[in-house]
């Protein structure tokens, strides 16, 4: 009895594959049906019978069928997903968003069930967390090749994704403009002019005009302030300080290198082919850049600052740019022998990166802009990381430089306070959107 049982279900269920090879939806669902007369708990059936009402307008009688699969199978992102669609056909939004929420936290990529999202929480009268599922949404499609175009999104979604890139550009001018309007209302407009400019730069409002093509910013263009690619140290009356203190960074950086273990990469790569596209080597050593960080991203690491109190106090008396989760970015750049740092560029022009070099073999040197200069012991150097630039260290010894950033110093005061305060609004939203942000 089993044997046929099992025959009969295993027919039933080819019949309807059949059906759906040949696209004859109607013999398709009738085999489905008779499967899951005889096997009620057949989720295949439940979850395709459940999208034929839905077609039909029966949206009830879909979720009915998809809370069975769903509770078969809670695991599922696509049951998930499938459920939330059917209950916002029957504008059921808060069960849409709650199934559509966990369709996305069991598989982020779903980029259509972010979409989603963003239209059941804008129902329930939540804007904020609907503007934070629409911007996720675009740039998880986005960085799937899909939402370009008209030609890389499906036609029944392109009003939609239309829709939301509308309320994405509302939404986040609303809340970036709110960020800066105390400063504006305290300072006056026209101390806050550039700011606006920036703001509107990086919403794609109007474009970055750079007055340098070799100058590029990969995240945030400040207009208004001259680009050059090295700046004098006597914009920075605070490097007279670390220059004096070299003799004593160096001793504790001596000490850091004879425990090769307390460094780390200063990026990580998850394959060695990864870390082509940054990395080469002029000798048969492997290249290697290290770092011992003192601050990463506005984190600082107890326990590196400890090993090295002296270097560790003055840094933290400098005025570094300190941004909440960004910066400042303090550490000992360690470029092993034959290393070469490929060309690339930094996010903004706002901040400028110093070099305090320590240790500095023969044959090392930066390339900024296509201006070289060679590292000299002791003598800070300060460049606009925004141009493209690279490093390299064709001795065979290990070159060793402190890495500090500091504010561009054509900003005002009143301008480095609105970019603190618009830079932690943008790291907290797009960490917020759950994604990785493309261009970012």
């Amino acid at each position: 009895m089993s044997t046929e049982f099992h025959g009969g279900s295993m027919a039933l269920r080819e019949q309807a594959h059949e059906g759906l090879r040949q696209g004859n939806l109607p013999l398709a669902e009738q085999h489905f049906a008779r499967l899951l007369e005889l096997i009620p708990d057949d989720v295949e059936a439940l979850q395709f019978l459940a999208s034929q009402r839905l077609s039909r307008g029966e949206s009830l009688q879909a979720i009915a069928m998809l809370l069975a699969a769903e509770r078969l199978r809670p695991d599922d992102a696509n049951i998930l997903h499938q459920l939330g669609v059917a209950q916002m056909a029957a504008s059921e939004w808060r069960g849409a968003a709650d199934s559509l929420r966990r369709s996305i936290d069991l598989m982020p990529d779903m980029f259509v069930a972010r979409l989603r999202l963003g239209i059941a929480l804008e129902r329930l009268g939540d804007p904020h967390r609907a503007l934070l599922a629409y911007f996720g949404a675009v740039n998880s499609a986005q960085a799937q090749g899909r939402w370009w175009s008209d030609d890389t999104t499906a036609p029944g979604l392109r009003d939609m994704v239309k829709y939301a890139m509308r309320f994405i550009d509302i939404g986040r001018r609303q809340l970036f403009d709110r960020v800066i309007a105390p400063l504006r209302d305290r300072y006056g407009r026209a101390e806050l002019l550039r700011v606006e400019q920036c703001l509107a730069i990086y919403l794609g409002e109007q474009p970055a005009r750079l007055p340098d093509s070799r100058q590029k910013p990969k995240f945030l263009y400040f207009p208004g302030v001259p680009s050059q690619t090295y700046y004098p140290t006597s914009r920075f009356p605070w490097q007279s300080r670390l220059e004096e203190a070299a003799d004593v960074i160096r001793e504790e950086l001596r000490a850091v290198l004879a425990q090769d273990e307390s460094l780390e990469p200063f990026m990580k790569f998850s394959s060695a082919d990864a870390a082509e596209g940054y990395l080469r080597s002029s000798s048969e050593q492997t290249a290697a850049w290290d770092a011992f960080f003192f601050y990463r991203h506005g984190t600082r690491y107890d326990d590196n600052c400890k090993r090295c109190p002296r270097t560790s106090a003055l840094l933290d008396d400098l005025p570094l740019v300190r941004i909440r989760d960004h910066a400042p970015e303090t550490l000992f750049s360690v470029l092993r022998p034959g290393t070469h740092i490929l060309p690339h560029r930094g996010v903004t022009n706002t901040r400028l990166v110093t070099h305090l070099p320590l240790i500095v073999p023969p044959d090392c040197a930066i390339n900024v802009g296509g201006e070289l200069h060679e590292w000299q012991e002791g003598r800070c150097v300060t460049f606009d990381d925004t141009f493209e630039h690279e490093a390299w260290n064709r001795s065979d010894r290990t070159r060793v430089v402190m890495i500090l950033d500091s504010w561009n110093p054509d900003l005002t005061e009143v301008e480095r306070a609105a970019v603190t305060d618009l830079v932690e609004a943008i790291g907290d939203f797009n960490r917020a959107s759950e994604v990785p942000i493309v261009g970012s």
